[in-house]
């Protein structure tokens, strides 16, 4: 099941350590790079003609962030309306098709991230030095100019290759500071005016965003805390710009009659019908009359039994995948149910594979121009690559998660909590999984006779959890 992305702050202890360098050892994730790829890497990048480091762009990531895949500057237009200026790092101007550095990137398809570090897509020369869009750094980029009208809606889309130099690198929570107080300058105020404006669009089409808290494992004394990390307003702000530039990027390539889209179909009833009694063991009042998507957008990231029902939440993002289209053929499913739109993944290219062939698709249909040869090539093959690559990251995270989460618990075997049963296993209904009230952590079950009551409440006892050798598993008490 979709697990939490964690992040350890401090530094992790010996065990915890050991375990980590265990689990890459066991899943075979990339090492270091081999040195022809470094070798390109450090070749000079193909500029683009247009300069366009007038634009005073800045960055919104975390503090600790150096591969910055998006830069923006928003203004006012003289008619009306909003224009949106996005810049994405352009790593096709680094990568030469059919070298050394573009099939190793097709070997690791994404960024791996752990607890205590990354296994990057790219060598650190690039994803995190000339081609990320760092402040005061001139470099090429892949510019969408996107212009809005008075309520936000997409009027003219444009894109093509850039020079661009960002002013400022900021973070999420001095974006909503500054916002807050007053005293961001427009280019940075508008994003609340946009951001505000796009999430009513989303909700006029029936579209989702789920805001997610990140859980956060602090080490203090020795010992593991765990605590939230819930999304900002200023988050969801920020989100709705790359969102508005992947459907801008999906329509482009649905009028040029080639693509890759990221698809999801509707979930099933079932899988709703499953999350209401989760709902229910969580004791969140959901009324039949209300919508999934309405319920979702009355919840407090805020409060725990909330950000755990966000959490499960995400189990309806299963079947998500990339969709591949080509000479006017389109696709019987084109949009993604949680975007409610046609949507494709072009706004982070440091990280994921797909998104620089997307990026190339839309550069050449907003030219007039037939799709390179060297992307039509690659292109049936990207989804099979995408999915094996988020499968690969997808247990990553599994695993990742389960042995903080047992380090975070070895010292309390034995001891009772109170949790819920958010899942049972169809050939066992006896095995399970539970997430507890506190501390927030999913977890196995199993050691009962009976079967477990999927979406109730349950006294449970911590059996087992060691970061080394067990993952935490519990039984009912």
């Amino acid at each position: 099941m979709p697990r939490r992305h964690v992040r350890v702050t401090g530094a992790p202890q010996a065990p915890l350590r050991a375990a980590l360098r265990a689990l890459r050892t066991e899943l075979g994730v990339p090492g270091s790079f081999p040195a022809d790829v470094l070798a390109e890497a450090g070749r000079p990048a193909r500029l683009p003609a247009y300069d366009a480091t007038d634009i005073p762009l800045f960055t919104i990531d975390p503090p600790s962030s150096e591969d910055l895949d998006q830069a923006m500057h928003l203004s006012r237009r003289e008619r009306g309306g909003y224009r949106v200026q996005y810049a994405i790092a352009d790593v096709g101007a680094f990568v030469a098709p059919g070298g050394a550095l573009d099939a190793e990137a097709h070997r690791r398809v994404m960024t791996l991230y752990f607890p205590d570090g990354k296994i990057p897509l790219h060598p650190p020369a690039l994803f995190e030095g000339v081609a990320s869009l760092l402040p005061n750094q001139t470099c090429p980029a892949v510019l969408w100019t996107i212009d809005l009208g008075p309520d936000g809606r997409t009027e003219i889309v444009d894109v093509r290759r850039a020079l661009v130099r960002s002013r400022a690198k900021l973070d999420y929570a001095t974006v909503q500071h500054r916002i807050d107080e007053g005293t961001a300058e427009e280019p940075l105020a508008l994003l609340k005016e946009v951001g505000e404006l796009r999430e009513a669009l989303e909700t006029e089409r029936g579209g989702i965003s789920l805001n997610v808290p990140e859980q956060e494992i602090v080490e203090k004394d020795g010992t593991y805390e765990l605590a939230y990390r819930a999304p900002l307003p200023a988050d969801a702000w920020n989100a709705q710009i790359s969102l508005l530039t992947g459907m801008a990027a999906a329509e482009l390539m649905l009028d040029h009659g080639t693509g890759v889209l990221r698809t999801l179909p509707a979930a099933p009833d079932g899988a709703v019908g499953r999350l209401r009694r989760t709902a229910r063991a969580l004791r969140i009042d959901w009324p039949h009359h209300v919508s999934y998507a309405q319920l979702v957008r009355s919840l407090d990231p805020h409060l725990p039994h909330h950000a755990a029902f966000l959490q499960e939440c995400t189990t309806l993002l299963r079947g998500a995948g990339y969709t591949v289209f080509r000479d006017g053929a389109l696709p019987e499913v084109t949009a993604h149910a949680a975007v409610a739109a046609p949507y494709a993944h072009c706004t982070a290219p440091l990280r994921r594979l797909v998104d620089r062939y997307a990026s190339e698709i839309c550069l050449a249909a907003a030219a007039g121009l037939p799709t390179p040869e060297w992307v039509l090539a690659a292109l049936d093959a990207l989804p099979k690559e995408m999915a094996e690559g988020s499968r690969r990251a997808g247990t990553v995270e599994r695993e990742c998660v389960d042995i903080v989460e047992a380090a975070l618990l070895k010292d309390r075997v034995g001891d009772l909590f109170e949790a819920c049963v958010v899942d049972v296993q169809d050939h066992d209904p006896t095995v399970g999984t539970v997430q507890l009230e506190s501390p927030a952590v999913f977890a196995r079950i199993s050691g009962g006779t009976t079967e477990l009551p999927l979406g109730e409440r349950l006294r449970v006892r911590l059996a087992e959890a060691d970061p080394g050798t067990a993952k935490a598993r519990f039984e009912p008490a």
